[in-house]
């Protein structure tokens, strides 16, 4: 059966849980991690579905319906079982296992998160076998985490997929990585900043925009981009005998900025911060192996954010994501 002949999959089931639990669409929107207007319209394609109210107001509170206390009975049951079908046995055994894993990623991880992935790697799981994938646009990366040819996908974009679980890397500030002898260093107004000549990485696809092209589109702004690159790797290397200037997070920019002659500038515009995350499917979610993994990813990111002198994420309001409580 294709998936749009099945009008019904855990996220909604989930969701349904979430507000007969909560009986607030803004309390489960928060504890999903979703926002509001996400989870009213979840809510509203489940009343066509089940052509049930579900939740009505009376005196100022949600109220389920008779309907709905007899599908949210049923959805637990589904969920449980789901969860248990899923799961793997718990002896999995890093020291022996002789698994491969495969990630998801673009180049904007730096060499010292990586370093510290495989070093732990090595140390803990000397016979797995690690693979990077990159990240291109003829890669549909959920239809990959669903089938198993990816176990994790590392983003940043701001808006990921909200059935897909995530969970937060590295929260960090965007600034302006150039030459220490540009003009710029000295001062830089909007004005500059959109009118300077801009290293812009290629987008993964025009569903997957970064944070600052999203942000100066929001803003109804646009940047002077006279070089675009497939890797961010490249851009820190064209910066210093030119009047480029490369918008990035500050972790990105710190680290190359200690090998290279380059300065950090912090931009005129008011960016977001960048939100660096891992993205799973709901079918490896309890998966041991996986939780390994994930864990390891996060130590990681941990670990490199100390080396270089990152501060710890700060909370932020939820953007549109998809968080499951275990």
């Amino acid at each position: 059966m294709s998936r749009s002949a099945d009008p019904l999959d855990t996220f909604l089931l989930r969701v349904l849980e979430t507000l007969i639990n909560e009986r607030s669409v803004s309390k489960a929107a928060i504890r999903l991690n979703q926002s509001q207007p996400a989870i009213s319209a979840v809510l509203k394609r489940l009343r066509e579905m089940f052509n049930d109210p579900l939740l009505v107001r009376e005196r100022g509170q949600m109220i389920p319906t008779e309907r709905a206390l007899e599908l949210v009975t049923s959805a637990r049951v589904i969920l449980n079982e789901t969860a248990r079908m899923l799961a793997e046995p718990s002896n999995y055994v890093a020291a022996t296992s002789q698994r491969e894993f495969r990630i998801g990623a673009a180049d904007f991880m730096i060499a010292t998160f990586l370093n510290e992935v495989v070093k732990r790697l090595r140390s803990e799981a000397p016979l797995t076998r690690l693979t990077v994938i990159p990240l291109r646009g003829d890669l549909d990366y959920e239809a990959a985490l669903a089938n198993g040819d990816l176990d994790l996908v590392i983003g940043n974009w701001p808006n990921p997929p909200p059935q897909l679980h995530l969970g937060v890397l590295l929260e960090d500030d965007v600034v302006c990585l150039m030459g220490r002898d540009n003009r710029l260093v000295r001062e830089m107004t909007q004005s500059d900043y959109l009118a300077a000549a801009h290293i812009v990485p290629l987008s993964y696809s025009n569903a997957h925009r970064g944070v600052v092209e999203t942000h100066l589109s929001s803003m109804r702004l646009s940047r002077n981009a006279v070089i675009t690159l497939p890797f961010f790797g490249m851009a820190p290397y064209l910066l210093s005998q030119t009047d480029l200037v490369f918008t990035t997070s500050r972790h990105f920019a710190e680290y190359h900025a200690k090998f290279l002659p380059l300065a950090i500038v912090e931009p005129p515009v008011p960016f977001p911060k960048m939100r660096f995350y891992q993205l799973w499917h709901e079918g490896t979610h309890r998966s041991r192996a996986h939780e390994w993994l994930r864990q390891l990813f996060t130590d990681a990111s941990r670990h490199a954010q100390q080396k270089i002198g990152i501060s710890k994420p700060t909370k932020l309001p939820p953007v549109k994501q998809h968080v499951v409580p275990r």
